[in-house]
């Protein structure tokens, strides 16, 4: 069997997420690569960072797709140098590499499928429509964000930790804004950040909000508000899941046009955060008399919120049981 061009497999990835559904601000497309090169093997990622482009390179990848863009805002230089040097480096590597860089953001965020069912997919949600409808599509299926039901409702706290198990285990894991024994039936995802869709999501009326990057101000006005209860979890473990679901839709097509093509998915755990280390509530003596000072480490089962990584902790880059996401 043949293997495609460069030009064939952007072509086929370029139907998938339509680079006019990206934001205005935003950078998709090709970063860089030879059109007319030959393609064998793709990995995906969700960011460009130089342990992804570093595995690209060992694995001997043609291509590379991520999520997230390299340069999102102008540049007039790729020196491998200065604060931002290592983009620079990551152009020059993948470039002696023979490997090329396509990016596809906010417009596989609209598609459809797109970034949203695959997180909902990986937390077992039956989606019921997208949460922000593209008025261009008129079979209503694009758009931002995924609305969601649960087949059999479930307590907040089941399905938070029901979501825990579905998606890559991260230091800082998921953190959860509501009462624990609220019902759920119904629940809005978004892959990435998501807290520019409260208005959307309470206008839906769901139960519960699954989402990524949730900050104070608006996480506390959005519950001061009333419902949804709110799920946060770590970006890059909301967007993980596409992926796959890319892997598998390029190998399709790879199917369907008789290529000679090997598609590869990143497990390196790309999330930012390292280490959680969780606060610790004072005995109720040092709560009365601020010169009362516990005389030993509090006890893990007397340590309020989630516990933090252990020496018993899974390897990070050990797959989930559940889903095969990394750990």
């Amino acid at each position: 069997m043949p293997a495609p061009s460069l030009a064939d497999v952007l072509a086929a990835l370029d139907a998938l997420w339509p680079p006019e559904l990206a934001e205005s601000w935003d950078a998709v497309g090709l970063v860089c690569g030879d059109p007319s090169a030959t393609v064998g093997r793709v990995l995906f990622a969700v960011d460009p960072v130089q342990e992804v482009v570093d595995e690209a390179v060992r694995l001997g990848a043609d291509l590379l797709v991520t999520h997230h863009p390299l340069y999102l805002r102008g540049t007039t230089t790729v020196a491998p140098v200065g604060p931002a040097g290592f983009k620079g480096r990551v152009v020059h590597d993948l470039i002696r590499g023979g490997v090329a860089l396509l990016v596809a953001h906010t417009n596989a965020d609209r598609a459809d499928p797109g970034v949203s069912d695959a997180l909902a997919a990986a937390v077992d949600l039956r989606v019921t429509g997208p949460l922000v409808p593209d008025p261009a599509d008129p079979a209503g299926r694009r758009g931002l964000g995924r609305l969601c039901a649960l087949d059999v409702p479930m307590r907040l706290a089941d399905f938070a930790a029901r979501a825990a198990r579905g998606l890559p285990d991260t230091a800082t894991g998921l953190r959860v804004a509501g009462d624990p024994d609220t019902l759920v039936r119904t629940v809005a995802v978004c892959g990435g950040s998501g807290d520019s869709l409260f208005a959307e999501v309470r206008a839906a009326g769901v139960d519960a909000f699954l989402t990524a990057d949730l900050r104070h101000h608006p996480a506390s006005e959005a519950r001061q508000a009333g419902p949804p209860a709110l799920v946060d979890a770590a970006h890059w473990a909301t967007e993980w899941p596409w992926c796959e679901q890319a892997a598998g839709q390029l190998d399709e097509i790879s199917d369907r046009h008789g290529w000679n093509l090997r598609t590869h998915v990143s497990r390196a755990v790309t999330d930012p955060w390292t280490l959680h280390a969780p606060s610790t509530t004072p005995d109720s003596a040092a709560m009365t008399d601020p010169s009362a000072v516990p005389s030993a480490a509090p006890d893990p089962s007397d340590v309020t919120g989630p516990p933090g990584p252990t020496s018993s902790s899974p390897n990070p880059n050990s797959p989930s049981s559940s889903t095969g996401a990394p750990r």
